[in-house]
């Protein structure tokens, strides 16, 4: 129980300094992406990744689903 609990501590303190990271702007690097078109192409990357995973684990699941069922 307690490594549980330590374990959820670390993630909730890690996953606040990251936002509070992501406040902070940098002058020149807020339209990076924007000024060179590359936000579209980021975007379609990550959805397609993303697509890529939950269908893998749609799939998985129903053989999964299927094997418990033999059994």
């Amino acid at each position: 129980m307690q490594t549980i609990k330590n374990f959820l501590i670390l993630v909730v303190s890690l996953f606040t300094s990251v936002v509070l990271h992501a406040q902070e702007t940098v002058a020149g690097q807020d339209n990076m992406f924007t000024s060179n078109g590359k936000l579209g192409v980021v975007v379609a990357v990550l959805a397609t990744i993303l697509a890529g995973i939950f269908l893998y684990l749609i799939s998985l699941d129903k053989k999964i689903s299927q094997l418990e069922k033999k059994k």
